[in-house]
């Protein structure tokens, strides 16, 4: 139930960080992987990786707040693999700054990409999963989803209606065989969170002391719940958003 033979994963976002964690994964349980990203450059570094595990792999740009360039980019994966069996809407930007101090740009600039992209995403490769039989999307949650982040208005904004929206899509399409769950990552080493802990003092050290596990996450963690909410042995899971965080959402005190 966790053989991902043949299957082909659409990642947004999945040159690096916690989208190239989950490509790693699914790549070693035998899937094929599309990386879509804006940087082309740095998704062919990570194609040759995943290659190298033994994965076919197309790279393909596209910028998710753009409705036109997501259609492009799945219509060219769609011709490349015939198929698309798992979307991970990963892709997503953050600009921390406490609300009274947020510009209605940068605002828009965050919903944009992280809500308006997962739904371009969704919404493109439908009716490709429909017509095959079912398919798996896995949205990108936060513990932003659960707290409430008074440097990251618009991010926090977005990773909770993210958690909304997979609802919204799993009892939508539940009937047609596509289960829709989020991930809610904790504090993961990646560029994204190396730039926070510049900008928000003592951050480090608060996230190591927070977190049972004892460390901040990295990639690596996220290879697991990738190949399970991708695979077989998920089928009858949908809707759930899944913290994937050492056990910093359950520490109390």
């Amino acid at each position: 139930m966790f053989d991902l033979s043949g299957k082909v994963a659409l990642i947004t976002g999945g040159n690096g960080g916690i989208g190239l964690g989950m490509a790693r994964g699914l790549a070693k349980a035998g899937s094929n992987i599309v990386i879509a990203a804006r940087n082309q450059a740095k998704s062919e570094i990570a194609a040759e990786e995943l290659r190298g595990i033994g994965a076919k792999v197309q790279c393909l740009p596209v910028d998710v707040a753009d409705e036109q360039s997501v259609k492009d980019m799945t219509a060219a994966a769609l011709a490349e693999f015939g198929r698309i069996d798992c979307l991970i809407a990963n892709a997503g930007i953050s600009i921390r700054r406490p609300p009274q101090e947020l510009a209605a740009d940068e605002w828009k600039t965050v919903l944009d990409t992280n809500l308006n992209g997962p739904f371009y995403c969704a919404q493109a490769v439908y009716p490709a999963m429909k017509a095959q039989g079912g398919g798996k999307v896995i949205t990108i949650g936060s513990m932003a989803s659960i707290f409430g982040l008074p440097f990251a208005a618009a991010y926090a904004s977005t990773k909770g209606g993210i958690v909304q929206f997979t609802r919204v899509l799993a009892t939508a399409w539940a009937k047609d065989n596509i289960q829709v769950n989020s991930v809610l990552p904790g504090w993961i080493d990646t560029e994204l969170t190396q730039t926070a802990r510049t900008q928000v003092g003592g951050l480090h050290e608060r996230v190591e002391d927070r977190t049972p596990a004892g460390r901040w996450g990295n990639p690596g963690d996220f290879e697991g719940i990738a190949v399970f909410l991708a695979g077989s042995g998920s089928d009858f899971v949908t809707g759930t958003a899944i913290p994937v965080d050492g056990g910093y959402s359950v520490m109390g005190g």
